[in-house]
């Protein structure tokens, strides 16, 4: 496998690790709110910058170690939270904005 096959499957892994973080949060709050696609990415590429990820080798293992270290692991969760009550807040907000 070349490197750049290599970087491109460590991008989608680093993806599904997301989604299962994404979901264990969901899972956790009371927070019930649909994500579109781009929120997602958005979302994500927010966590990798956040944390210092971005352009590292191999990024889905970095963020699988982040999310089982409980100090990383609390740090993530709190950001997910504050990213979707703000989504959410400013959602609320247009829709205010409408009526």
């Amino acid at each position: 496998m070349s490197v750049a096959t290599h970087f491109l499957v460590g991008v989608g892994l680093s993806r599904l690790v997301f989604m299962r973080i994404l979901n264990a949060v969901l899972s956790c709050t009371s927070l019930n709110m649909g994500l579109s696609e781009g929120d997602r990415e958005r979302l994500y590429q927010e966590i990798l910058y956040h944390f210092g990820l971005v352009g590292g080798l191999n990024v889905c293992e970095a963020l699988e170690a982040a999310w089982r270290d409980p100090y990383n692991r609390s740090g993530i969760e709190d950001f997910i939270i504050a990213w979707l009550r703000k989504k959410a807040r400013k959602k609320e907000k247009a829709v205010v904005g409408v009526v």
